[in-house]
């Protein structure tokens, strides 16, 4: 106890009553927090928490306070419980000031909101983990036709209601890329963007259906560019069961009994001798891994049996095996123009004005082409070493904060 008191500030929380040790630690400089007791500890200078779920913030509330600086930030994070385990084991997430001076705290929709929301600096949300339902009809007018949950829905109202309040990142700059459609129109743009002397960077050929029975089905495939096989996808992105359920179609007679959500997008399968380029734009750094993917289209023809052959992109991806790569001997990193794709990075993150999102790359075999295929929202970036992205987040979730902060000085 004496050890600890040498230190700038100490707490403890406790539900038990014990007058002695409460005095003692007092005694110490520590700062005591009654928690959960049915009968509030009557001891002077004891702070008492009436639920468990209020004790981060209060403790978060309370450093802020003891370090006496305005440059601490309480961030308060929403997003499914295996998220935000991901984030907390990489140390991404702690709840004493990082080195950023961030301090990370859940936001618990057992209590109210409101009062939390006053109590942190920022907030930080995967918006997409707490949908509950969407209407794909409705894509073009998102948020419209999508229902959250109700903590979620409660933190959109308090978030227009003060337009000042500080969000990573903005919910209508995230809201394209829930629908593979305004996606592919997002990656459309990326022929703007000077390529000369390199490889062609583009998005996939692609077009969308509404039923898989049109009689004018050949035609489209003409007129959008594409041949088989093909890769069907949920217009959906995210945020519902069967946004990631995919199938491969290696001919027209294939569409007849397929199960992928209507309406769809139909996308080019792109030969890229079974690896995948994952891009993560964390603030202002770049960083990029690669993975196995799914081998060329002749090694996947013979095992779909005449038929459509159907996966789940997050769970039952097929993955290329030894025989099925490659044996050119070329390194991953040759295949690949690092600098042309990041610039696209940044192209893309003044596009979407967003602060942490990734996107993955395929190079096509044959012609070189840099192909970007997908486009999603604060990513787990699991594959860039924690030593450099952890840091590389703490300084996007605090630049964000002064961005927002210095926008809304500036228009006030």
């Amino acid at each position: 106890m004496i050890e600890w008191s040498r230190t700038s500030f100490c707490f403890y929380a406790t539900s038990r009553v014990d007058k002695g040790l409460i005095s003692e630690l007092q005694n110490q400089n520590w700062r005591v927090l009654s928690v959960a007791n049915e009968c509030s500890i009557e001891v002077p200078g004891v702070l008492n928490v009436q639920r468990l779920q209020e004790l981060l913030l209060t403790l978060a509330t309370l450093m802020k306070k003891e370090l006496c600086g305005s440059s601490v930030l309480v961030i308060g994070y929403i997003m499914k419980k295996s998220r935000e385990e991901d984030f907390a084991k990489r140390g991404a997430f702690p709840i004493y000031p990082s080195k950023g001076s961030l301090i990370f705290v859940p936001l618990s929709f057992e209590i109210p909101l409101s009062l939390q929301l006053q109590e942190v600096d920022m907030v930080l949300h995967k918006i997409t983990d707490e949908i509950v339902k969407i209407d794909p009809n409705c894509s073009i007018d998102f948020p419209k036709g999508i229902s959250f949950s109700a903590g979620m829905s409660e933190i959109i109202r308090f978030v227009e209601e003060h337009p000042d309040f500080c969000i990573m990142d903005p919910f209508k700059n995230i809201y394209p890329l829930l629908d593979r459609l305004q996606i592919q129109k997002i990656l459309v743009r990326l022929q703007e963007l000077g390529t000369e002397g390199k490889p062609k960077l583009r998005a996939p050929y692609s077009c969308k259906v509404d039923s898989f029975h049109n009689g004018e089905l050949d035609k489209h495939l003409v007129e959008a560019n594409l041949s088989f096989p093909l890769i069907v996808k949920p217009q959906v992105a995210c945020g519902v069961a069967d946004a990631h359920n995919m199938a491969l179609v290696f001919q027209i007679e294939e569409f007849s009994n397929l199960s992928v959500p209507l309406p769809a997008v139909l996308q080019e399968y792109v030969d890229h001798g079974s690896k995948i380029f994952k891009f993560y734009v964390i603030g202002d750094k770049v960083f990029y891994a690669v993975r196995d993917s799914m081998p060329n289209a002749r090694f996947l023809k013979p095992s779909s049996g005449g038929e459509a052959l159907t996966f789940n992109s997050l769970k039952t991806l097929p993955v290329a095996t030894n025989e099925q790569r490659p044996q050119t001997g070329a390194e991953d990193g040759k295949l690949l123009d690092a600098d042309l794709v990041e610039e696209a990075a940044k192209f893309l993150k003044g596009l979407l004005g967003l602060t942490v999102f990734g996107f993955d790359v395929v190079v096509q075999e044959g012609t070189g082409d840099h192909v970007i295929v997908d486009l999603n929202y604060l990513p787990s970036f699991k594959e860039v070493p924690d030593s450099e992205a952890v840091p590389a987040f703490w300084d996007a979730v605090r630049q964000a904060y002064e961005s927002t902060r210095g926008n809304a000085n500036a228009q006030g």
